[in-house]
């Protein structure tokens, strides 16, 4: 639990919003399945664009972005998250 925790509530937590990072009513439709004997990340610095294994399905915005392990093509819903600025928390 403590590593989804480092990838889901803490790098939220440093968004400021309470509305990432969690499943819960209210917060954003945003769920990776994973098998986690198999997840593992592929990317290298040398060819940072390749897939993790073991990801089964990512719902962004509750609309399919991985599906079966693959990738959906052309979908893109949901927009990019940025921290606020001092002023702005």
């Amino acid at each position: 639990m403590d590593a989804l925790n480092r990838m889901t509530a803490q790098p939220a937590g440093r968004l400021g919003t309470a509305a990432k990072g969690r499943i819960e009513v209210g917060a954003d439709a945003d769920v990776t399945v994973f098998d986690a004997a198999r997840a593992i990340d592929r990317a290298t610095f040398q060819d940072p664009a390749q897939y993790s294994e073991g990801i089964r399905f990512v719902l962004v915005a509750g609309t399919p972005v991985v599906r079966d392990g693959a990738p959906v093509e052309g979908a893109a819903p949901g927009k990019g998250v940025r921290r606020k600025s001092g002023s702005e928390q």
